[in-house]
């Protein structure tokens, strides 16, 4: 058992803002070389980032979601790329947890694991002697080049009854690693892609995925904690909302910064600072931001009290849980469209921030998961009196 010291919420979001230069310093970096600069990765490490949902017993801090938040806000001011990455590590982190005490043991041997993963089942495994045999191919896997594990998931195929799909956890070590990751937003977060070619994963390493998805974990060491006794999708979602959040203000910042050095060209305004249109502009923006974190620290807190109560989830409530990250993407994309849509032709240099907060803000909008039009529809038909046309709630 470690006895290592807890840092508070607010020593850890005081760590992830004195990240915030380093972050931005490499940010450019990141984009050229499409992944994270390795000063930033060992900078996140030494701040305790990868360890806020890592077991209290291995060492780490096992803090709530309210946290979570406000440390990826903080980072996603620096760059979106680098709070993306350590959101990522958070959730198939957390899903760790929820295997067997002993698989655990291995996964966390060393101090400082990083889990990448996903939730797109495209992979197929056969049962075989001991446990299963997976083939097939995940994409989006942000973080892999410097992860030690990947959870997967799969369809199995049983010798009897229905396929269902079931989640795993591999070594990196284990997959083919594909560079592909050409793209036009978040990207310094090297979401390569990962293949498995008759890769055998024993049977302590593979969990129904559908269980998971209920709240069920494998964990006996792990049962009595709140952050692990909450369904998988609120987590995931309360673990995603803080960079949209930390994007938005860092738009904010960068508009505000540039401010003063700015004129309207082809107008009479000598200062972008004294023109009514930037007031409306700036205005409409903050109350957007302000209006996102309401709904990102409305879904935090109801995870961690949920967590906590150790109470059952109602139906609307875990379709509300959608709807707020997908009010919390939209209403960010809106806010930095503001800014940028503002910041006049000199913001399309690559050295001006903006255009890539711009398009990173955008990826997310476009996240499968995150999508604002998927989670209103899916919300307004729980609403309806309708059930859910996903598992993923």
């Amino acid at each position: 058992m470690s006895s290592s010291v807890i840092p508070t919420r607010e020593q850890l979001v005081a760590r992830a803002a004195e990240l915030v230069p380093l972050l931005q310093k490499h940010a450019r970096w990141a984009e050229d070389n499409r992944r994270l600069h390795d000063e930033v990765v060992a900078g996140l490490s030494d701040a305790g980032i990868f360890k806020l949902r890592r077991p209290k017993r291995y060492g780490g801090y096992e803090v709530d979601t309210r946290t979570l938040v406000e440390v990826a806000a903080e980072l996603g001011r620096g760059d979106g790329s680098a709070s993306w990455v350590a959101s990522v590590y958070w959730i198939p982190g957390w899903m760790a947890c929820l295997f067997p005490d002993e698989v655990q043991d291995e996964v966390f041997a060393t101090p400082d694991t990083r889990v990448c993963g996903t939730l797109s089942p495209t992979a197929m495994a056969a049962p075989a002697d001991g446990g299963v045999v997976v083939n097939g191919r995940w994409q989006f896997i942000s973080g892999a080049l410097h992860a030690q594990w990947q959870e997967v998931i799969a369809i199995l195929v049983p010798p009897e009854g229905e396929p269902y799909p079931i989640m795993a956890l591999v070594p990196i070590s284990d997959l083919l690693v594909i560079d592909d990751w050409h793209t036009t937003g978040l990207k310094g977060t090297g979401s390569v892609s990962t293949v498995a070619r008759d890769l055998f994963i024993p049977q302590e390493r593979v969990l129904p995925l559908p269980a998971v998805l209920q709240g069920q974990s494998a964990s006996k060491a792990n049962a009595e904690s709140p952050i692990y006794r909450v369904p998988l999708l609120p987590v995931a979602a309360a673990s995603s909302v803080g960079t949209a959040l930390g994007l938005a203000r860092g738009a904010k910042e960068t508009f505000l910064n540039r401010l003063g050095n700015r004129k309207i060209t082809y107008t009479g305004y000598e200062s972008q600072r004294e023109a009514p249109i930037t007031h409306l502009q700036v205005a409409d923006a903050a109350q957007k931001i302000d209006q996102l974190e309401f709904h990102a620290l409305r879904l935090a807190n109801l995870v961690d009290t949920k967590g906590v109560e150790g109470s059952a989830w109602k139906l609307e409530e875990r379709a509300r849980v959608r709807a707020d990250i997908g009010t919390v993407v939209r209403l960010a994309k809106e806010a930095v469209d503001i800014l940028a849509g503002a910041s006049g032709g000199s913001s399309v240099y690559l050295d001006v921030p903006i255009q890539r907060i711009a398009r990173d803000v955008q990826a997310i909008n476009l996240h499968a998961l995150m999508n604002p039009n998927t989670n209103q529809e899916l919300y307004g038909r729980v609403l309806c009196g309708l059930e859910p046309d996903t598992l993923y709630i």
